[in-house]
């Protein structure tokens, strides 16, 4: 497992009964895992003190408890990036900070690589990856069926300073859109996807995980550059090994692209314990010329 150890704004204080408390930047909020299986709070009296707790409703989604002042929205920052956080519907802060390892993974890749890289970030939701990747010095096509999540990621971009950065914006449903660019003859040196479980685009186009993964991967082999650099599935649906991911991008890669496959689970570790809360899971093709 690969976990997400370098934080200093975000902190998972203990863990118990099914919920993690958390440290974001100031704020202290609570919110259901269903990962957190064990009972007994290890610091019990660190749960007195919260801004904020979402619990579930039996009938299905859920509501933030308010129990101290908790501002509308504010920001943290992991390294050189800057985020703005805002409590949302269904538990949701507008940030996965597990991705981190990724966003380190990511950078590297684009700064070892001494050229200009194209970016295409599919289902890029509030934009960690795509202020990642610009922060290294690539463009980004940051493409999700969320007005709303774009124009946070807009905030985000503009957060870290990035504002001024090879960044194009799309509102659209991703396959669509990929689609599109094979026809026009767009190519991308690095893609970079994060599918839901279960999803709606633009004009209602359903998305579920199972049926229409396969089918995305082998459409966006057709917008990859002649010299791509890396291809990143992350996904937290419920049931899939990080391995599918893996053979889904040996299916579709291998034919065509020398390199490395990996995949794997990602996590965020618990302060001053050994305890690491499993988050999700990832697989990566990466150019890596073996003599």
């Amino acid at each position: 497992m690969e976990i997400a150890k370098d934080w200093i704004d975000y902190k998972i204080i203990d863990m118990a009964n099914g919920e993690k408390l958390e440290k974001w930047g100031n704020v202290f909020l609570v919110r259901p895992d269903p990962q957190i299986i064990w009972k007994e709070k290890i610091f019990p009296n660190k749960w007195k003190n919260i801004n904020a707790i979402y619990n579930r409703s039996k009938t299905g989604g859920g509501s933030w408890e308010y129990k101290n002042k908790l501002p509308e929205s504010w920001n943290i920052k992991y390294k050189k990036l800057t985020f703005n956080i805002k409590p949302m519907g269904f538990k949701h802060t507008g940030l996965f900070p597990e991705q981190a390892v990724n966003w380190d993974w990511m950078i590297d890749k684009i700064k070892e690589e001494k050229r200009q890289i194209k970016v295409l970030n599919l289902f890029a939701y509030t934009g960690g990856a795509t202020v990642a990747c610009l922060s290294a010095g690539a463009s980004v096509c940051h493409v999700d069926s969320s007005k709303g999540m774009v124009a946070w990621a807009k905030e985000n971009v503009k957060s870290s300073n990035l504002e001024n950065k090879p960044v194009r914006y799309i509102v659209d449903d991703v396959v669509k859109f990929v689609n599109r660019e094979i026809r026009r003859g767009n190519k991308y040196d690095a893609i970079i996807m994060d599918p839901p479980s279960y999803g709606r685009g633009t004009n209602g186009e359903v998305w579920q995980f199972e049926e229409n993964i396969y089918g995305l991967v082998e459409i966006c082999t057709k917008v990859l550059s002649d010299d791509p650099l890396f291809f990143l599935i992350n996904s937290y649906t419920t049931g899939i090994s990080s391995k599918v991911l893996e053979n889904i991008l040996r299916i579709n890669l291998n034919k065509m692209k020398s390199g490395m496959f990996t995949s794997g689970e990602i996590g965020l570790p618990m302060q001053d314990t050994n305890l690491v809360l499993p988050c999700g899971i990832y697989g990566r093709w990466e150019k890596k010329w073996i003599n």
